[in-house]
C-alpha cells in the first residue's frame, strides 16, 4: 500500500518528487524497524505502542525532535490515506501529541550585510559572478523557495512583462514582480548563459551545462554571505527570511508578502512578524495620536 499511497500524493496532491521521497523514507524507515524489533511487515496492524517504541528509538539515536515529528507526520497521512481506502478503521495516530520543539530565532541578514555581498561582484562579468549575483539577487528580492529557484525555466522568465513564473508546493503558481536591477542582471547572465548550456531548460546552470542542484545554490550563499556576517546561518532560507522581515519592515501588508512567498495560510507569514515587531513600534509611536504628550 505504500506505492499507492505516494501515488495517491503525486497525483492527487500534487506533491513534488523530493517531499515524495522524503515520505518514503520515512515509511520505509518505520517497516525495518517493525521488522527487526516485531518481526512484522505488515503495515496495517499497527500499534500505537509500536510507533512510542520507534519514537523512543529515534530519540535514543539522537535525532532531533523536529525530524522526529516530520517522520510522524508521514505516518499519519498514510494511516489517513489507509482509512480512507477502508483497508484500516482508526489510525494507530490518533492521539499523538507532537514532540516539543523549541523555537528557533531565525536572525535575517541586515540591508547593510546583502548590501556588502553585491558589491563582491562589481567588475566581475564571467559567467559564474554572473550566474551567483543573479541567485542572490533572485533569492532575495522576489522571496522565493531554494528548490523553487532550481525549478525556474527558461520560458518562466518575463522580461517584457518583468514577471517570473515559480511552481511552488504542490505544484501551485505563482507570478512574482521582478525589480529592474533584477532584470539587469537576467540580461547579463543570458547571454553568458547561451555559451554555457547544452539542452538543459533550467534557468539556472553550472559551468558544464547542467541544471543547478541544491547544494550548490546553498554553497554560493554560505560562500558570499560568510564573508560580510557572523550570523550562525547563513543558507537561502535567511535570504527568504530576509525578503520577508524587510518588506513587512518597510509597512508591506502582510496578505500580500503572504502571496509572494507562496504561503497557503496567513500563520505561516505571521512568524515574519516578529523580526518586525522594531519596526511596527516605531510606526505605532510616530502615527498615534496619544503617542507624544503635551506639555
Amino acid at each position: 500500500m505504500i506505492n499507492a499511497f505516494l501515488e495517491y500524493l503525486s497525483s492527487e496532491k500534487k506533491y513534488s518528487s523530493h517531499t515524495l521521497t522524503a515520505y518514503k523514507k520515512d515509511l520505509l524507515s518505520f517497516k525495518e524497524f517493525l521488522i527487526t524489533n516485531y518481526s512484522q511487515e505488515n503495515l496495517l496492524d499497527v500499534h500505537y505502542s509500536q510507533v512510542r517504541s520507534w519514537i523512543v528509538h529515534l530519540v535514543g539515536i539522537k535525532i532531533s525532535n523536529r525530524t522526529i515529528n516530520r517522520k510522524i507526520s508521514s505516518l499519519k497521512s498514510y494511516y489517513r490515506f489507509l482509512m480512507k481506502a477502508e483497508q484500516i478503521e482508526s489510525s494507530p495516530l490518533a492521539k499523538h501529541k507532537a514532540l516539543k520543539i523549541p523555537k528557533k530565532v531565525q536572525v535575517p541578514f541586515s540591508v547593510k550585510e546583502i548590501a556588502a555581498v553585491m558589491t563582491n561582484f562589481n567588475d566581475k562579468n564571467d559567467f559564474v559572478a554572473l550566474r551567483d549575483r543573479l541567485i542572490i539577487e533572485l533569492l532575495y528580492s522576489t522571496g522565493i523557495r531554494r528548490i523553487e529557484l532550481i525549478n525556474i525555466e527558461l520560458a518562466d522568465v518575463n522580461l517584457s512583462g518583468k514577471t517570473i513564473k515559480v511552481l511552488g508546493k504542490r505544484n501551485k503558481e505563482r507570478f512574482i514582480p521582478l525589480l529592474d536591477s533584477v532584470i539587469g542582471s537576467l540580461h547579463n547572465y543570458l547571454l553568458l548563459r547561451k555559451e554555457n548550456a547544452k539542452a538543459d531548460t533550467a534557468l539556472f546552470i553550472t559551468e558544464k551545462g547542467n541544471k543547478l542542484y541544491e547544494t550548490l545554490v546553498y554553497r554560493v550563499i554560505n560562500s558570499y554571505f560568510s564573508r560580510v556576517s557572523s550570523k550562525e546561518k547563513k543558507s537561502p532560507h535567511i535570504l527568504r527570511h530576509s525578503f520577508a522581515t524587510h518588506l513587512l519592515n518597510e509597512g508591506a501588508d502582510l496578505n500580500s508578502v503572504k502571496e509572494l512567498l507562496g504561503h497557503s495560510s496567513l500563520a505561516s507569514t505571521q512568524v515574519y512578524t516578529n523580526n518586525s515587531l522594531d519596526a511596527i513600534k516605531k510606526v505605532y509611536n510616530k502615527a498615534h495620536p496619544r503617542s507624544h504628550k503635551k506639555e
